[in-house]
């Protein structure tokens, strides 16, 4: 008998579900959720983002870390 997998409930790109939220380098709050507390960012696998979203993130979140809105890494 094969063990019972128990089934995860897909991530939903949060970016895809909600129109109007946009992407924007100076909006620091909303990169702050998809980058860890050490600095980095977070994967798609894990923070649930499609790919489209999370080049856009990305480029926004290093674009943020340029004009000094968040750090590249935590001291």
């Amino acid at each position: 008998m094969k063990p019972k997998r128990r089934g995860r409930k897909k991530k939903v790109c949060t970016f895809c579900a909600d129109k109007s939220k946009k992407i924007d380098y100076k909006d620091i709050r909303t990169l702050g959720k998809y980058v860890t507390e050490r600095g980095k960012i977070l994967p798609r696998r894990i923070s649930g983002t499609c790919a489209t979203h999370q080049r856009a993130l990305t480029t926004a979140i290093k674009r943020s870390r340029i004009v000094a809105l968040l750090p590249y890494t935590a001291e």
